[in-house]
């Protein structure tokens, strides 16, 4: 369903660096309303959902946010 390629979309070019940037970047991937966390509140809403086609729904939205 997915191909990996180890490159960017647009090159980078860091000259000067920002922690502050980077903390704010790192929290939206890994914090607790990243990526991460929203893949696996997705996955863990999907097997208490009664009804079969959201059930499929959410498993392709947390399938897809582990993609990201």
């Amino acid at each position: 369903m997915w191909k990996y390629e180890k490159k960017l979309q647009y090159p980078v070019n860091i000259k000067n660096p920002n922690p502050k940037a980077a903390k704010f970047i790192i929290s939206q991937l890994g914090g607790p309303d990243g990526e991460l966390a929203a893949s696996l509140r997705y996955l863990n809403q999907r097997f208490s959902m009664p009804y079969s086609q959201l059930k499929g729904l959410l498993t392709d939205i947390g399938t897809e946010e582990l993609a990201q």
